[in-house]
């Protein structure tokens, strides 16, 4: 808990840094197996890509950030309902100040993803884009589990996978 100035009551950070209320719906296991990662790195990377699933999604439908294993990974699934993205464009998001499309003026530089694919990089991992089934983008963030876990079967989450 952070403290709160002028005496407010105590408020629970939000796990997802400045998106609106009720806009992200969490599904992730307390069960997940430990990975070894710079903190701060993580925390900006599933901020970024949080951010701009928030961004390009219906106000009406919260984004999903699902969390499971597979294999010697952890793999941090960010599910939007929005438009969705072509296939030839799926790199093209990833770099530098390059906005999709349609992106509000005023919505950032472009450089969110690309920060983003960079920290996973950095922390031996990797960031993907692919079709939400039904319609939308998922973005794929895949960590390698600390040294001393064993690889485990995939378990994605249904909500996930729908």
């Amino acid at each position: 808990m952070l403290p709160s100035p002028f005496g407010a009551p105590d408020v629970p950070p939000s796990p997802f840094g400045g998106v609106p209320e009720g806009s992200v719906e969490p599904d992730i296991p307390e069960s997940l197996p430990m990975i070894e990662v710079d903190r701060g790195l993580l925390e900006r990377a599933v901020a970024n890509i949080v951010e701009n699933a928030v961004k390009y999604s219906p106000p009406d439908i919260p984004v999903i950030v699902a969390a499971s294993t597979l294999g010697d990974r952890v793999e941090l699934r960010v599910v939007d309902r929005g438009r969705g993205i072509p296939d030839e464009a799926k790199e093209h998001v990833f770099a530098p100040f390059q906005r999709y499309g349609d992106a509000p003026r005023g919505a950032g530089v472009g450089l969110g993803l690309a920060v983003a694919r960079g920290f996973a990089e950095a922390m031996g991992g990797t960031l993907t884009a692919e079709d939400t089934p039904g319609g939308g983008l998922t973005m794929v963030l895949a960590l390698p589990k600390a040294p001393g876990h064993p690889p485990t079967p995939p378990q994605l989450p249904a909500t996930a996978t729908t």
